[in-house]
């Protein structure tokens, strides 16, 4: 099933900054087309019953101290960017309206 439409394939190769030949836009049409369909089956699964996944039981956090440290500067950290105003990155819109 083909759930991807030509459409969307455009918005997706604006949003990510790509350009995309035909034969690679039909190829990456297939492929996130294939992982929804994928996701679709998980969604018939019954997993009323499935307890939570614990991946570690008894761990506790282990996330280390929140401590100011050094850090990039603005110009820094935009220095790279393909736009920046007033030492944030810019980017167009993503949502229309």
């Amino acid at each position: 099933m083909n759930v991807i439409d030509e459409r969307t394939m455009e918005r997706v190769e604006a949003l990510s900054g790509l350009s995309l030949s035909p034969e690679e836009r039909r190829h990456l049409q297939a492929d996130l087309s294939r992982i929804l369909d994928y996701f679709q089956k998980l969604q018939e699964l019954p997993t009323e019953d499935v307890p939570p996944f614990t991946p570690l039981p008894g761990q506790v956090n282990a996330w280390r101290e929140d401590e100011p440290r050094a850090s990039v500067s603005p110009e820094e950290a935009t220095g790279n960017a393909p736009e920046a105003r007033d030492g944030y990155f810019f980017v167009p819109p993503v949502f229309e309206g």
